[in-house]
Parts: C-alpha cells; sequence; structure tokens
C-alpha cells in the first residue's frame, strides 16, 4: 500500500507544474492549531496531504499549515480553510509500519492566502507573510509579566507537567513569542487556538492569551481544591466515587451537564410548572438543594426523589371547568336512576346552589342505604352532570390512620394517603371523591381512621389538609366528597355531624320491575353478547323472579337473576339449538330452579299462638314472626331464637302485661301459675335485639291465652310499656317495605311515628294500609281475629289436641329457610 501510493505521487510530482518563490504547499489539519516557535507531531492521512508533505520534504521547501473550519470534511476546498495559518520547516518525515504518515514540524511565523494555484496534485496558495512589530511599551511589559506569572502558577497546578515548560516560559523575553508559546501548549479549543494565531497585533493577542489562561487557571484550582477536599473526606466506602465526583463537580463549574445535573435542571423546572403553593414551593425547592448536594448511590438520594415526583404530579392549581345546567342534570339523573325523587331533588338543589355561588362551601353529602340501592351510581350521575372527574375510595376494613393521613416521611416505604392518592389519581383539585362504605371503618393499634376524616370532611379546615408524608397543606376544599354507607349508627357521631344524610329507601316490587325493563335487563344482553331480539324478557317473568327468587331492598340479587337467564339463552344459541327465546313465567322455573321465597303468611297465623312482626337489617326490612306456646308447668318464660338482652326484656314486659290485665282478656289468672310459656322467633341461626318486637309478643302471648288467632295480612311493629302504651320506633320505611314486598295489607305502626310515613316511598304507601295505635286495647283489636280456634279450645283445657299439633307443625315447617344467614335483625 505504501510503495502505490509513493508511486502514485511520484507520478503525480512528475506531472504537476514547479511551484513559484511566493507559492506554499498548503496541509490542511482537523484539530490542530500550530504557533510559530512550537513544535508539533501531524499525521497525515489524506493522498493530496501525503503528496504536499512529500513534495514539501523532498524539495526542503516549507509547509503552511492551515486550520479546516469542519473537522468532519474529508476533502476539504479552499473556501473551507481558514486564511490564516503558520508556515512550518519540517524537521522529520515518518511512514509507520501501518502505513499511517508522520510529519513533525516547527512553526516560524504566520501568513495569509492571498488566493489558490491549481495545477497541482495538493493545495497550492499565493501567500504574504505576516509580521508583527513588537515595541516593548508599559502596557506590553506589564501584560507580558501578567502572563508569565499565570504561566507559571498554570504550570505547577498541573499534574506531572514537564520542567520544560517552567523553563521555556521563563527563557522567552518576546511577548509575542512568550504569547504564541503558552496559547500553543494550553488545553483549549481549535476555535480559541485559531482566534489567538488569527490576533496580529500583540497587544490583542496578549489579551486574548490572558482571558483563555485565567479561566483555565480558575479550572485548575478548582479543580485543586475540590481535590484536596474530597481527599480530607475520603473513607474506604468512598474512594470507588472520588473520580466521578471530581468529574461532576469540574462539568457543573464548566457548564457542561451530565445526566444528574440535567435531573435536577428539570426537576426546577417542573418545580416552576406545579403551579405549588409558596409553603410547597420553598420546601421543594429546599429538598432540591439536598437532592443536588447529595451523591446518587446515597440511600436518602431515592426517597427525596419520590418526595419531589409526589409534590410535582399533585394538581396544586388545576381545576377541572364546572359545568351546572340543572335542565341537563335532571336529564341525566332522571336517565341513570329510576324514582328517587328526593335524592334526586337534593342533588339538584345542591347544584343549584353552586351555580349562584360557586365560591362557597360544599356540603358534605352521605347517601344511607341497603345494598343495591344505586349510592355509588349517584356518585357518578353527579361527576357527570357536573364534568367532575370521578374517584371513589373505599374505606371498608380501613383500620389506619395512616392510610388516611399518609405516613412519615422517616419511614422506609411511606406513601401519601388515600386521600391525596386519589386526588393525584384523578388528576384535579376539584373531583367528585366518594368515599365509600364509611360504616365499616375500623380502628386498631395504629390509631382511628374515623378521626383522621374529621378534618378532610370539614369545610372550614380542610383547606390546610396537611398529609403526614408530604408535611405541607393542600387544599381540599374544592373537592365534592359523597360518603356512602349501609347503617347509619356505625359512623362514629364525630364524623356523622360533618355531613348531610341523604337516606335512600329500597325499592318497591313496581320499582323493581321499572328498573329490571329499563337498566338491568339491556346491561345483561350485552354481557352475555345478546341482542334484543334474541332475548325477551316477559313483564311476568320479571314478578316472579322479583317476588320468588330475590328478597332485597337492592336490584343486586335481581340483576344477578336476570344475568342467569341471559346467560342460559346464550348457551341454547352458541349450541344451535335456538335462534332467540321470549322467556315467560314458567320458563323461570326450568332456568333458576325452584322458587327460593313464598309468601307464607296466611298459612303461618292460622294458628293461636303466631304474631307477624316488622324487623330492620342492615340490608333492609324484613318480616319477622313471634311464635307462642304453652306447656304444663311452674309459670316459666323459655326465649329462644338467639334474642338479645334487650328483645328478652321486651318479652318479659309484655308477659307482665297479661298477667296484669288477665281478667279483662279473659284468660283465667291461674293458668300463670301450672303452665310454661315459651316464645320463639325464628329463624334461630339470625341473631335479633331491639325493643319494636315487643307488640308483636304481647299479640302473640294474647293470641295463644285467648285462642284468638292473629290477622294473616296484618303485620306490626312497636316497642311495648307496662302501662300498656304502644311507642315509637325506628326503621319504619324500611319495615313497610319489607311487609309491602311479603304481600302485608295492613301495618299497624305506633301513633307517634306517623311523621315518619313521608319517608315512605308513594308507591309503598298506595300498597298497604296503615293504623296507628297509642294503647294496646287499640292493638289487640286490629290485630287479633274475633273467632276462636277449636285447637285453642280444646288445648286450653289441658288436653292434647291432635288436630291442634297437626295444624301446628304444618304452619311452623311452612317457614322458608331461605333467608338464614341474612345478617343481625333488629326489630
Amino acid at each position: 500500500m505504501a510503495n502505490e501510493a509513493e508511486h502514485e505521487t511520484n507520478a503525480a510530482r512528475e506531472e504537476a507544474s514547479p511551484l513559484a518563490e511566493a507559492e506554499l504547499i498548503i496541509l490542511p489539519v482537523r484539530q490542530a492549531v500550530l504557533f510559530p516557535g512550537i513544535i508539533l507531531p501531524l499525521a497525515i492521512g489524506r493522498p493530496a496531504s501525503i503528496a504536499g508533505a512529500q513534495e514539501a520534504a523532498r524539495s526542503q521547501r516549507m509547509l503552511g499549515v492551515v486550520l479546516q473550519k469542519d473537522s468532519s470534511v474529508e476533502d476539504p476546498t479552499p473556501s473551507q480553510l481558514h486564511r490564516v495559518g503558520t508556515i512550518a520547516q519540517i524537521l522529520r518525515y515518518v511512514t509507520s509500519p501501518e502505513g499511517v504518515h508522520h510529519v513533525i514540524c516547527r512553526g516560524t511565523h504566520r501568513f495569509r492566502i492571498t488566493e489558490f494555484v491549481s495545477g497541482h496534485p495538493f493545495l497550492v496558495g499565493r501567500i504574504e507573510e505576516i509580521g508583527s512589530a513588537e515595541v516593548m511599551t508599559p502596557e506590553i511589559e506589564a501584560r507580558l509579566r501578567l502572563l508569565r506569572e499565570r504561566a507559571r502558577e498554570a504550570v505547577q497546578l498541573l499534574p506531572n507537567a514537564p520542567g520544560e515548560i517552567l523553563a521555556a516560559i521563563e527563557s522567552i523575553d518576546s511577548a509575542a513569542g512568550l504569547a504564541d508559546f503558552v496559547a500553543g501548549v494550553m488545553d483549549a479549543s481549535t476555535e480559541e487556538k485559531q482566534e489567538v494565531l488569527e490576533a496580529i497585533d500583540v497587544k490583542d493577542r496578549l489579551d486574548k492569551v490572558l482571558s483563555l489562561l485565567t479561566r483555565r487557571l480558575q479550572v485548575l484550582r478548582l479543580s485543586k481544591q475540590i481535590g484536596d477536599q474530597t481527599q480530607q473526606s475520603l473513607s474506604s466506602q468512598q474512594r470507588e466515587h472520588v473520580l466521578r465526583e471530581q468529574l461532576r463537580q469540574i462539568q457543573k463549574e464548566l457548564g457542561e451537564g451530565d445526566d444528574k445535573t440535567a435531573e435536577i435542571a428539570e426537576l426546577r423546572g417542573a418545580i416552576e410548572k406545579a403551579g405549588l403553593s409558596e409553603e410547597a414551593k420553598e420546601q421543594a425547592l429546599k429538598e432540591l438543594k439536598r437532592l443536588e448536594r447529595m451523591p446518587e448511590a446515597a440511600a436518602e438520594y431515592g426517597m427525596i426523589r419520590s418526595y419531589l415526583d409526589w409534590l410535582i404530579d399533585l394538581p396544586w392549581s388545576v381545576l377541572s371547568p364546572e359545568r351546572i345546567d340543572i335542565g341537563e342534570a335532571r336529564r341525566i339523573l332522571d336517565e341513570d336512576h329510576y324514582g328517587l325523587e328526593k335524592v334526586k331533588r337534593r342533588i339538584l338543589e345542591y347544584l343549584a346552589v353552586r351555580k349562584l355561588n360557586p365560591d362557597g362551601k360544599s356540603p358534605i353529602l352521605c347517601f344511607v342505604g341497603p345494598p343495591g340501592v344505586g349510592k355509588t351510581s349517584l356518585g357518578q350521575s353527579i361527576a357527570r352532570t357536573t364534568g367532575r372527574k370521578f374517584a371513589r375510595l373505599s374505606l371498608g376494613g380501613v383500620h389506619d390512620e395512616a392510610e388516611i393521613r399518609g405516613h412519615r416521611r422517616t419511614y422506609i416505604g411511606a406513601l401519601p394517603g388515600n386521600i391525596v392518592q386519589s386526588i393525584r389519581k384523578a388528576g384535579t383539585r376539584n373531583p367528585v371523591l366518594m368515599l365509600d362504605e364509611m360504616d365499616k371503618l375500623g380502628a386498631g393499634f395504629h390509631g382511628d381512621p374515623s378521626s383522621a376524616l374529621l378534618e378532610v370532611l370539614d369545610p372550614e379546615q380542610n383547606a390546610t389538609f396537611r398529609d403526614n408524608y408530604l408535611g405541607v397543606a393542600f387544599d381540599l376544599s374544592k373537592v365534592l366528597f359523597i360518603g356512602t354507607a349501609n347503617f347509619l349508627d356505625n359512623i362514629p357521631g364525630p364524623v356523622r355531624d360533618r355531613m348531610e344524610v341523604i337516606e335512600i329507601p329500597g325499592y318497591v316490587e313496581e320499582e323493581k320491575l321499572q328498573i329490571a325493563i329499563r337498566y338491568l335487563v339491556p346491561r345483561q344482553l350485552a354481557a352475555a353478547g345478546l341482542k334484543s331480539d334474541q332475548c325477551e324478557i316477559s313483564e311476568a317473568a320479571l314478578r316472579l323472579i322479583i317476588r320468588s327468587y330475590t328478597r332485597e331492598a337492592g336490584v343486586r340479587n335481581l340483576e344477578r337473576h336476570i344475568g342467569a337467564v341471559c346467560r342460559h339463552i346464550a348457551m341454547r344459541i352458541a349450541e344451535g339449538t335456538t335462534e332467540g327465546m321470549r322467556i315467560e313465567e314458567q320458563d323461570v322455573t326450568e332456568i333458576l330452579g325452584s322458587p327460593r321465597f313464598e309468601r307464607e303468611v296466611a298459612m303461618r297465623v292460622n294458628v293461636a299462638g303466631v304474631a307477624t312482626g316488622l324487623a330492620w337489617t342492615p340490608v333492609g326490612g324484613d318480616i319477622l314472626f313471634v311464635e307462642a306456646t304453652r306447656a304444663p308447668g311452674r309459670g316459666k318464660l323459655i326465649l329462644t331464637g338467639q334474642l338479645g338482652e334487650v328483645m328478652k326484656e321486651s318479652a318479659q314486659a309484655a308477659l307482665s302485661l297479661v298477667k296484669g290485665h288477665a281478667v279483662e282478656l279473659g284468660i283465667d289468672p291461674h293458668l300463670f301459675e301450672v303452665s310454661d310459656l315459651h316464645i320463639h322467633v325464628p329463624a334461630g341461626a339470625v341473631p335479633k335485639d331491639g325493643p319494636s318486637a315487643g307488640v308483636a309478643m304481647l299479640v302473640a302471648l294474647v293470641s295463644l291465652l285467648t285462642g284468638r288467632p292473629a290477622r294473616s295480612d296484618t303485620a306490626m311493629t312497636g316497642e311495648i310499656s307496662l302501662r300498656g302504651l304502644v311507642l315509637p320506633i325506628g326503621g319504619v320505611k324500611e319495615k313497610v317495605l319489607a311487609a309491602a314486598q311479603a304481600g302485608i295489607t295492613t301495618v299497624l305502626l305506633p301513633a307517634r311515628n306517623r311523621k315518619d310515613l313521608e319517608d315512605v316511598p308513594e308507591r309503598a304507601r298506595k300498597l298497604v294500609r296503615f293504623v296507628w295505635i297509642e294503647k294496646m286495647d287499640e292493638l289487640l283489636a286490629e290485630a287479633l281475629s274475633d273467632a276462636k280456634t277449636q285447637s285453642h279450645d280444646q288445648s286450653a283445657s289441658g288436653e292434647p289436641a291432635a288436630a291442634s299439633v297437626k295444624q301446628a307443625a304444618r304452619s311452623l315447617s311452612g317457614r322458608s329457610t331461605a333467608r338464614g344467614g341474612r345478617g343481625r335483625a333488629s326489630s
């Protein structure tokens, strides 16, 4: 390769025209600037450059070394070269075994290219030499001394600097020569060195070199200072980070950012754009300074970075545009929910107030009602009507205060509380935040989470809510909080006091039917992949499912059973046995099996000693049977059926009242001395408590002892006193709905509960006749039939009656066990 290149060069030399006296071979270089008086080795690889250098070496001519403007250009043209360069004398020309050509040259003086000459295999230019008259004026002398002093200091700061450099600095007397020497050996960019080379005036040249040297000297001083400080703080664990830390500090002073510098700059920009409060911004910048000074390998580095990410990501100043149109809101609520007129009216009232007074404090709404009545979906509808984001936070089973208020950052794995996390997830400072299952909050040794909710739910305090993790105040005053609960009494009093409670009643049969037709059937058809013409469920079939397969206040189980019907049809269609079906009443039993519930009220109360009461449960109301029987004994009262203490006391009070009025009621007082009375309340596996079964126990005892059976279409509730007064109770709405669903047509209620009738849905009020009771005689007159049963006449005389026993057994076995396991009942 070398021989071929040399052969080509010789051929080109023979063809080239001879050089004139004022012409000079030009050698373009990429990353080097040669100064007069400096010896510089150059590596040559381009053919034209090799030819020019060999010609200069052969003919012992001088060589013009010129810097090209763009180092990436492989074959530069004359326009891509600087016009000022250095005339160089070739001291040695070496060709390495690898074929690389080296030229060791020494700069003599500056020159300027006036024009380029063509006709040569290498660059040739006509030049004019540049000389400068050097007069040692005081200004030049002052700059010369300052340059020598600073050059001396720079050499001393350089590690392993050759001694010859310091000797050369001391020996050069010429100001121009010293400036060229210092610029040649100094670590500077090629552009900066080219500027010095083009500085013809000595004073200007000295100023440029002094400026470059001063900046380089500052870097060297700082590097030495960093090295000294680092050396003092070194330990055996830190030594491996020395070079990285030094490099980072040097790059920081030079403005050359590394990854961490870019990360810090990015975080600082994000903090400025996040719209933080003054307190939060001050805290964020303080933590950012700590992060900047901290090595990335430190254990606390990740914790601070996570904290800053949380502060930046929170929507401190992001508010969703609130859209309030009362007409549109009414349409959306009617579209999403059937019935619930009282609840819808209260929501529309809230929206109207928000529209007229946007800056007012938002009330905390709490929807209370049995499962499946639409509490959560109401919150979603409110978010939809107002155009806000919706977020849901389930509080069921939360037993740690830190889950609400967050953990302090001193703990490993600390996080903000669920309130702040939900706000961050919503991405706005004014979402609709639903606090679901508030009645199921727990308490443990980590604190009481319900107490942590006090600040969250107080409109006077939540503008400065302070999460333990954030450590700064966050404004929750724009958040629309909506709570849900099944049982209001389980919510702590202080929390309940901060909310406006809106009770959502259970649905009657007609409402369930409309909900099934409008919402449940279309939703389950879509879930099963069916079209409306492939599956049709008749109204009679839906009524059968409601009456005989579900007994609930809401519609969750109803939707499950409708889903089972739809899946059955989907299976038939997938098998190819049918293209579509219409489900009638007789098809329901085939698909869902035997009915789970029956209307057995008339059968249960055909015998004396059985009364129908009404009970409240966390999932809605229910009917409750009180059964009484008598056996030979010594006046003992037996109570069974998992009765609570209050209910047992009600039974004692009812028995004492019957004993006190035995003569008036036509009962032989001697019976209480020779008989044991047994009161049982099915289902026995369900715990029951409360005072409102007192009237039912009184009616059951009087029915047993007088032989007059209770009316089969009548149910009752109320507390009985020893004076024979019927006292008010709670849960009227749920109990009336349960009576209507069970086929009861007459309900006996305490007269002092008349005001609670407003809470009962109008559809239920139309199905039931209400009788208001104040005293015992009114109760017995309405509850007991006039005719005595034959079974009572035979059993009252102490003779066993086979017909009575058989009839009682049949009635007792008729009770459906489907209600077992529904939870604690409160009569």
